[in-house]
């Protein structure tokens, strides 16, 4: 049908959560990109707690400042993380876009 977007699953519905709903798009500091995939490891467990430090380092905030500002904004990323990416815990490997050519390589810009 014309005019219906094809619903977000996994990686890519988690940052159109962190981005379009959030506000937490990454950032340029010192003249350089800076976005949340750059702080996803290539392997590895990643928590859904380590996962929401790292979308406020990557918008250039600290994620433990402020905590009556933030507290809303963590609980939904984390949230969000659990319900799209089916866990608390999953393997960095699972944290990708789904245009990504292959695991491990992350490519932003879709949220």
């Amino acid at each position: 049908m014309e005019g219906m977007t094809e619903a977000k699953t996994g990686y890519d519905a988690l940052m159109h959560v962190v981005c379009a709903e959030q506000g937490f798009c990454g950032c340029t500091k010192h003249g350089l990109p800076l976005h949340v995939d750059l702080f996803i490891p290539p392997r590895g467990p990643v928590t859904a707690d380590q996962f929401v430090e790292w979308v406020f380092l990557a918008d250039d905030q600290n994620p433990n400042s402020d905590l009556a500002r933030w507290q809303g904004c963590k609980d939904a990323i984390r949230a969000a993380f659990v319900e799209h990416m089916g866990g608390e815990v999953v393997d960095a490997e699972r944290l990708q876009w789904s245009g990504s050519a292959e695991p491990g390589t992350r490519t932003h810009g879709r949220a």
